[in-house]
């Protein structure tokens, strides 16, 4: 009897911990419904996806020359036994000629990735715009966890840099589509813009402490651990998304219009202004990575460890950057202009500072002014993108953030391939005031951007845009949509209310921009 009595007690509590596990998970999957709760968890998803991706573009800084260098040297030493079994010669002149070839090709590994970046942007872009944005995270997120693997168990240059393309791939779908995900996801300016600004966050955070986490398990635990590490953290993002979004089983985004064609974008001369700044603010950091070690370690005999912990302090001014950008957005966005051209002079008198220092101490205070400045930049400027696609085209994300990754790609391919011949041709000093100048003189270039706040949407240049209708229902069901997460204000701006009985006051100025030209500014 107390042999049933004990086992009855088991069977009871067993039956009350599987139901409090059930409950568990009935409130966990009715949190991962509510819309705001699942924004967060989306939020945080393409947080791990971009810190991944900028964590694998850095991580290989301190491996791959290293490693192709014994590569090199080994194979080097086999033909010069094969061909002089009896040689005993000096072969400085050799030597010289493998450095230079050794240098050629890492400066190529290291561009391929934004090349073919580069290249797929303009592809993956239209394709977000088709299907939405979770399927190509999706995508993104596979495609670099197959370049990451490859990166582990690569033994040879052509397998890394099978691997370093595929990444470039992945990154045109997972980045575009992520960004542009959060974009979507919140539509208030000012939440879009801390969202925003969170996601640059990982992303710095993932450029400036992939080099020592690199560099330490290379030293330590060999090649392929980093790569095991990130393809595992690649593996469970990819698992939750599946998990949260079930990108296979919600198709809400069916009724969706055609967003505006990407080129027809980038002949938006707002969109190329900030295209372009985006490009300029990243081409110091482009040059200076492939670059400055070697002149720290000409003018300055640095340490190793000096030369892979240069950008990790600057870390703190870009997190500081994105912050201070963020509060000054919420209470005056229309300077978002401003916030844009101050963060370029920033970057450019700091380029210029940079061959006057003489100390690893000193610096770090250029390279912190020039990070700085770039937060300033992206977190002013990659909201506003959002907003002029929202004011003047369809508010459909995928091609608009294709074009702020091809900024990008541009920058960072040109990097490790043209910035070693201008130092090789007219110097460090050269580069950097070259530099420095071109980001002063395109600041002013952002007060084309002033008036950007005061647009109101354009229906009659949308569709001239899109050369076709307007689609009633979505438009509808959107407008709809919004009204109820602004809790009584419009779309466009916060400024014009939506009265109790749902009259919007662009609607009703929709006739009139139909029927004159007059300007979108108030």
């Amino acid at each position: 009897m107390d042999g049933e009595g004990a086992s009855s007690g088991l069977a009871k509590s067993a039956a009350v911990k599987l139901s409090e596990m059930g409950e568990r998970t009935k409130q966990l999957g009715t949190k991962m419904r509510d819309p705001h709760q699942q924004r967060r968890i989306i939020l945080v998803i393409v947080c791990v996806a971009l810190l991944l991706d900028n964590m694998l573009y850095m991580v290989i800084v301190p491996i791959i020359p290293d490693y192709l260098a014994e590569l090199e040297s080994e194979q080097s030493e086999h033909v010069h036994l094969v061909m002089h079994p009896n040689s005993s010669a000096n072969s400085t002149s050799q030597d010289k000629s493998i450095k230079d070839n050794l240098d050629v090709q890492i400066g190529v590994l290291f561009a391929s990735k934004a090349i073919l970046q580069l290249l797929v942007n303009p592809l993956s872009g239209t394709f977000i715009d088709r299907v939405g944005y979770d399927i190509p995270l999706l995508i993104g997120l596979s495609v670099m966890f197959v370049s990451t693997c490859i990166f582990a168990i690569g033994e040879n240059y052509a397998t890394l840099f099978v691997a370093r393309s595929l990444q470039g791939l992945g990154s045109a779908f997972a980045d575009t589509s992520g960004i542009a995900m959060i974009a979507d996801k919140y539509t208030e300016e000012s939440e879009r813009s801390t969202a925003l600004g969170i996601a640059l966050a990982f992303i710095s955070f993932g450029s400036l402490v992939a080099p020592p986490f690199g560099g330490v398990l290379y030293e330590f635990a060999g090649k392929k651990v980093p790569f095991i590490v990130l393809a595992c953290i690649c593996l469970a993002d990819g698992f939750l998304l599946l998990t949260v979004i079930k990108p296979f089983s919600n198709r809400t985004r069916e009724n969706m219009p055609v967003g505006t064609p990407i080129y027809k974008l980038m002949i938006d001369p707002y969109i190329a202004v900030v295209a372009g700044a985006l490009t300029v603010c990243n081409i110091p950091l482009a040059f200076l990575e492939p670059t400055i070690a070697n002149w720290m370690e000409t003018t300055m005999h640095s340490s190793q460890w000096e030369m892979g912990l240069t950008w990790l302090p600057a870390f703190f001014p870009h997190v500081l950057g994105v912050y201070i950008t963020v509060k000054l957005a919420a209470k005056h966005p229309h300077l978002q202009w401003f916030y844009g051209a101050v963060g370029m002079v920033i970057i450019g008198a700091s380029s210029c500072t940079v061959p006057a220092c003489k100390t690893f101490g000193q610096l770090i205070a250029p390279l912190c002014g020039i990070c700085f400045g770039i937060a300033l930049v992206d977190t002013a400027l990659l909201p506003t993108l959002a907003f002029l696609v929202d004011v003047r085209h369809v508010s459909v994300y995928g091609s608009v953030y294709a074009i702020a990754d091809i900024s990008y790609s541009v920058a960072y391919a040109m990097g490790p391939i043209v910035a070693g011949q201008i130092v090789h041709n007219f110097g460090f000093v050269q580069l950097n005031l070259g530099m420095g100048l071109v980001n002063v003189l395109y600041a002013p270039a952002l007060l084309l951007l002033r008036n950007v706040c005061q647009m109101k949407p354009s229906y009659s240049e949308r569709d001239n845009l899109l050369e076709e209708a307007p689609q009633g229902l979505y438009d509808t069901i959107k407008m709809e949509e919004r009204r109820a997460k602004k809790k009584g204000y419009s779309s466009a701006g916060n400024c014009l209310p939506v009265d109790e009985n749902g009259f919007d006051p662009f609607r009703a100025q929709r006739s009139l921009s139909e029927e004159s030209s007059g300007p979108e500014f108030t």
